[in-house]
């Protein structure tokens, strides 16, 4: 492992997870190197997340207190930092304010009423699809959990790539916005979603066409918000990154519990 290649894993767990990594160095090649690497931390936090709940399955708790505990998990390990962000970008996005002023609610330190209706709905589609999956066993709500993880950090890489703005000068935004080249965010896509489709097929016929869907659609949907965000904003922040990983790995979810 070359010494930026490590700089960049300490970048993507220090920034993208409440794991005790310190970051050490900051600049725009260790951000790069951070965010091809950010689905490794969406691995990482996804296993964690599918402990306690396949614990609690086969322990006798039932799907929802399974689902319920590695949908709450992957919020402890990053302090709430990505469902803060998708409350703040909705209560911008709902204020239908220009660009200054959105950003400038997006900063406040309260929630609004967008924020709350977007994270009550969106915590709950993720448990209902937990829910489901686990109802079908412990693979396969293991694999949903760790399959959502991986994508949603993998929508950070693509939203990374050149020619995204920041939409300001300074924050998480800012410092990894346009770092990733295209090829490099496509290829980290394509092994993602191999991958995915590969544990898939764990679960035997139709597996692996369907992780890589779900896959495909969380990525889908987090474009559909990037390309909003940076149409409102004039770019992102991390309050949209926060968006961007929750959006994705909520379509993910919802398209496993299908079918």
């Amino acid at each position: 492992m070359t010494p930026l290649n490590s700089h960049g894993l300490r970048f993507a767990f220090g920034t993208l997870t409440a794991l005790p990594v310190r970051v050490s160095r900051w600049d725009r090649g260790t951000a790069r190197a951070g965010m091809l690497c950010a689905p490794a931390a969406g691995l990482v936090v996804g296993l964690l997340a599918a402990v306690p709940g396949v614990l609690l399955l086969l322990g006798g708790a039932g799907p929802l207190a399974a689902a319920v505990a590695s949908a709450a998990l992957p919020a402890a390990l990053t302090r709430g930092l990505h469902l803060d962000g998708l409350a703040d970008t909705a209560d911008g996005l709902g204020s239908a304010r220009p660009a200054e002023d959105a950003l400038r609610i997006m900063k406040q330190s309260d929630i609004g009423p967008f924020g709350v209706i977007t994270l009550v709905f969106v915590l709950l589609a993720q448990v209902a699809a937990l829910f489901e999956l686990y109802g079908r066993g412990w693979a396969d709500g293991a694999l949903g959990t760790v399959a959502a993880a991986v994508t949603a950090r993998l929508a950070l890489t693509l939203a990374s790539r050149r020619g995204v703005p920041p939409a300001r000068p300074e924050g998480l935004g800012a410092a990894v916005a346009g770092t990733v080249p295209p090829g490099g965010a496509a290829a980290v896509a394509c092994a993602v979603v191999a991958c995915c489709a590969a544990a898939g097929a764990l679960l035997g016929h139709g597996g692996a066409l369907h992780h890589a869907l779900a896959a495909l659609a969380g990525l889908l949907a987090a474009q559909v918000m990037l390309r909003h965000c940076v149409r409102r904003f004039g770019g992102v922040t991390g309050d949209v990154f926060g968006a961007l990983e929750e959006t994705a790995a909520t379509a993910a979810l919802l398209v496993l519990a299908t079918g």
